[in-house]
């Protein structure tokens, strides 16, 4: 059994990153230009940035228990073809 690995096209990596710095560059110039005290632009900014982490980490780990879930898999699948190849090899002598 083999899984196929589809990578991401070159031109919808740039569009990713084009769109997180595109949003960034929004979200900064918004907040310069928001008519709020130092300390209410900090936390503001402090709130996105942990937003931000979070999104990455939750992401992460979702792709990690996936690959992981994918790996044990393979692992098992190939434990159930070997003790095929075994029992067909013990059944035909």
């Amino acid at each position: 059994m083999t899984d196929s690995i589809q990578k991401h096209s070159s031109s919808w990596v740039s569009f990713s990153y084009i769109s997180f710095g595109t949003a960034a560059f929004m979200l900064a110039a918004g907040l310069y230009t928001m008519p709020l005290d130092l300390w209410g632009k900090g936390y503001l900014t402090m709130g996105i940035l942990m937003l931000v982490q979070t999104t990455v980490n939750i992401t992460k780990t979702l792709r990690d228990n996936a690959e992981s879930d994918k790996l044990i898999r393979r692992i098992e699948d190939a434990k159930t073809e070997k003790l095929l190849v075994n029992f067909n090899r013990n059944g035909e002598s």
